[in-house]
């Protein structure tokens, strides 16, 4: 099983999960995170440190976010690892819990 981040993380981009994961399995975009599942450990470290709470565990993963699968294993491979916490992006206040927020996603 994985951890999959979801669509409250877009445009927020808050790393705060990044710093506790034992595995570096977060790869950052420019405005979105995504967990690696094959480097995912299913530690659940992850998820209680979101304040977005964009982090699913697979198995608990709303059936509107299932897409959120694929995309996380396909940004995984075209970006970086990240593993060291940095400030989320400069709105991300006033972007956290806005719906429907995919189509805001920067590749």
């Amino acid at each position: 099983m994985t951890f999959v981040v979801t669509d409250n993380c877009i445009r927020c981009k808050y790393t705060d999960c990044v710093e506790v994961c034992p595995v570096d399995c977060f790869h950052e975009g420019p405005n979105f995170l995504a967990i690696d599942p094959d480097e995912c450990i299913d530690c659940a470290l992850c998820e209680p440190e979101c304040p977005a709470e964009a982090i699913f565990a697979e198995d608990d993963l709303p059936d509107e976010f299932a897409h959120f699968m694929e995309l996380n294993e396909e940004l995984s491979r075209q970006w970086p690892v990240l593993t060291q916490r940095h400030d989320p992006l400069p709105d991300a206040e006033e972007w956290d819990g806005k719906p429907d927020k995919l189509k805001y996603l920067e590749r």
